[in-house]
C-alpha cells in the first residue's frame, strides 16, 4: 500500500487524485491533505479518507474544521501547515497540486524529507528549477510529472537513451479561443475564457490555456524535467487532445503517448509508477474519433508562449518574474480589472522592467517574485 499526501486536495488535480484513491482503497492510504479555503469539501474529504494531518489557509478556517472532524486528525494552517503536510508524515509520495508559486517551499521540504514527488505544480520548476532538480539529485528521490504533457514525455522516454533524443513536442489544445483571431479576442468575457473545449481544470489554468501561458510554463518545466535545451522543445496545436505529447529520436522515429483527455490517467501513473493498474477512465476509441488535426504554432497569435521561450532562455530570475506577472494578470482579469488581451501586456511590461539575476538563491527568487507581483498590480491602462 502506498501512502500519499496531497497539497491542494480540494482543487481539480487534488479531487481527481482522491477519485483514484476511492476506486482503489486497497492500494493507497491518505496520510495528509491541504485544502486552502474550501473547508466544506475538505471536511468531506477528511471524513471519507481519515488523514492524520490536514492544513487550511487561516487559523479561523482551522478552527472551523476542528469543530467538524474527529480529534484523530491534526489540523494546521498557513505556510507552516503546508510544509508539515508535505514533510511531517509517513507519506511515501507527495502530490503537489497547489496553484502558483506557493508550492515551492513545501515541495522542497518534502524532497528534503525524502518524499517522492508527484508534480502537478509546474510553477515550482519554473521559479526554481535549478534548486529543485539539484535537491532531487542530492536526496535520491523521484520527480514524477503529473501534467498530461510531461507524463506523456516521461512515458515515451521509458527504456530509451536520453542522449538519442532529437527533440520533444508538447501538444496544446489551443484553449477556449483557439478558433478566434486576435481581432476577435477584443472584449471576450471571463465566462467565455473559462469554457475549455477539452479539459476540466481550475479557473487559473483554464485562462492560462487560453493565453498559452500554461504551455509556456510547461516548456520551462520540460527543460528542467528532461534536461533539454529550449531548441529541443517544440509546441504543436492539436485540438482533439488525444496525442498528449511525443518524442522524436535521432533516427527520426517518433514515440507518442495517446489517451482520452482525462487527468486521472497521468495522475494514477505518477501514483503507481513503475506499475500500471486499471483506472475508472474510458478507453480511447480512435475509430470513433476518426481524424486527428494539427496546426503549426503561431507565436504572433500567442505572444505569451513566445515570452515563455525567451524567459526560459534568459534564465535566472526571468522565469520567476514571467510566472508571477501572469498570476497577478490572470487574477486581475478574473476580477474584471483588465481585459483578456491586457494579460499579455502586463506580462510584457513586467519583463521589460525586470533586471535578471543569474543562478539565484531562494531568497532572491522570493524577492523578485514579490517585486513582479507588486509591479504587475500597479500597471494601469
Amino acid at each position: 500500500m502506498k501512502r500519499i499526501a496531497i497539497l491542494g486536495s480540494t482543487g481539480s488535480i487534488g479531487t481527481q487524485t482522491l477519485d483514484i484513491v476511492q476506486h482503489a482503497p486497497e492500494k493507497f492510504q491518505v496520510e495528509a491533505l491541504s485544502g486552502g479555503y474550501n473547508t466544506k469539501l475538505l471536511i468531506e474529504q477528511i471524513k471519507q479518507f481519515n488523514p492524520k494531518l490536514v492544513s487550511v489557509a487561516t487559523k479561523e478556517l482551522a478552527d472551523e474544521v476542528l469543530k467538524n472532524v474527529s480529534s484523530a486528525t491534526k489540523v494546521l494552517y498557513g505556510q507552516e501547515g503546508l510544509v508539515e503536510v508535505a514533510a511531517a508524515t509517513e507519506a511515501d509520495l507527495v502530490v503537489t497540486a497547489l496553484v502558483g508559486s506557493q508550492g515551492l517551499k513545501p515541495t522542497l521540504a518534502a524532497i528534503e524529507a525524502g518524499k517522492h514527488i508527484g508534480l502537478a505544480n509546474k510553477e515550482t520548476l519554473v521559479s526554481a528549477g535549478h534548486i529543485v532538480t539539484d535537491a532531487i539529485r542530492k536526496r535520491g528521490v523521484s520527480l514524477l510529472p503529473i501534467d498530461s504533457e510531461h507524463s506523456a514525455i516521461f512515458q515515451c522516454l521509458n527504456g530509451e537513451n536520453a542522449s538519442q533524443v532529437s527533440k520533444i513536442t508538447l501538444t496544446a489544445s489551443g484553449g477556449s479561443f483557439r478558433d478566434r483571431s486576435r481581432e476577435e479576442l477584443e472584449g471576450v468575457t471571463v465566462e467565455q475564457a473559462l469554457q475549455h473545449p477539452n479539459w476540466s481544470m481550475g479557473a487559473k489554468i483554464t485562462i492560462d490555456s487560453a493565453t498559452m501561458v500554461n504551455k509556456g510554463l510547461e516548456v520551462i518545466e520540460a527543460h528542467w524535467l528532461f534536461n533539454l535545451s529550449y531548441d529541443q522543445i517544440d509546441v504543436l496545436i492539436h485540438p482533439e487532445s488525444v496525442i498528449h505529447s511525443y518524442v522524436e529520436f535521432v533516427d527520426n522515429s517518433i514515440i507518442a503517448q495517446l489517451g482520452n483527455p482525462d487527468m486521472r490517467v497521468p495522475i494514477q501513473y505518477a501514483l503507481t509508477y513503475p506499475d500500471r493498474y486499471s483506472t475508472p477512465t474510458k478507453r480511447l476509441d480512435l475509430a470513433s474519433i476518426g481524424k486527428l488535426h494539427f496546426r503549426e504554432m503561431d507565436y504572433n497569435r500567442y505572444p505569451c508562449l513566445r515570452m515563455a521561450f525567451e524567459s526560459g532562455k534568459q534564465g535566472g530570475t526571468t522565469p520567476t518574474v514571467y510566472n508571477a506577472a501572469n498570476e497577478i494578470a490572470v487574477a486581475r482579469f478574473l476580477k474584471g480589472e483588465i481585459t483578456f488581451l491586457q494579460i499579455e501586456q502586463v506580462i510584457e511590461s513586467v519583463l521589460l522592467k525586470h533586471q535578471s539575476f543569474s543562478n539565484p538563491e531562494l531568497e532572491v527568487i522570493h524577492e523578485q517574485d514579490l517585486w513582479a507581483r507588486s509591479f504587475a498590480e500597479s500597471i494601469r491602462f
